[in-house]
């Protein structure tokens, strides 16, 4: 019981720091480090901010699916796989961070309450098997490919540091996906990948603004 308690404690300071905390802390080099900032206008570089606002909101989602998932997960491969993943997020959340600080902006203030909704999604992903949690990892993971091709697309052509982040970030959500499907992950149902599509979609909404 004691052990139930402090894993949860753990899993609360984590999810506080993660979706409160300017987290700075990385493993990788930062993939701008070497890109000299643009002179933006301020219209670019306020939807600049906006995209990378979403891009950080939707790493604290990453980080709170994969913890969640973790957590639940029945097999200690999958467990470590989640785990692995979570490790490399912290690293595009770092990322956002810094760049958004480098844009004189800040995440979005609903990154708690994202954080706590995708945490108990994977923690109920996990509880309903690993295939299924592993299928809604490469789900989750192909839809943010997406969202990042049109980020790209949708960028400043002058806003060459936001881009190479994206483009890093990118690289790494779509191994991320291609190793859950490695891993056995099953296809879910269209159902499911409508409401994940609609729930996404609010979050990016919401997130460009605030």
């Amino acid at each position: 019981m004691n052990n139930i308690i402090d894993i949860l404690i753990d899993e609360i300071d984590k999810g506080l720091k993660y979706s409160t905390q300017n987290y700075q802390l990385n493993k990788r080099d930062y993939p701008a480090k070497d890109i000299e900032d643009s002179n933006l206008t301020e219209l670019e570089k306020h939807h600049s901010a906006g995209l990378m606002r979403v891009n950080h909101a939707g790493e604290v989602c990453a980080q709170a699916l994969y913890r969640g998932q973790a957590l639940t997960a029945q097999l200690n491969g999958v467990k470590e796989k989640m785990n692995e993943a979570a490790s490399e997020e912290l690293d595009h959340l770092a990322w956002c961070n810094k760049r958004l600080e480098e844009l004189d902006q800040k995440p979005s203030v609903l990154n708690p309450l994202w954080y706590g909704m995708s945490f108990a999604l994977g923690a109920v992903a996990g509880l309903a098997g690993d295939k299924w949690s592993l299928g809604f990892v490469e789900e989750t993971e192909e839809q943010v490919v997406k969202h990042l091709d049109g980020h790209m697309q949708n960028v400043s052509s002058n806003d060459n540091k936001t881009k190479a982040i994206m483009k890093q970030m990118r690289e790494d959500e779509e191994a991320h996906a291609l190793a859950a499907q490695e891993a056995g992950a099953a296809e879910l149902p269209a159902e499911i990948k409508e409401v994940m599509s609609t729930v996404a979609k609010i979050m990016t909404s919401t997130s460009y603004q605030i």
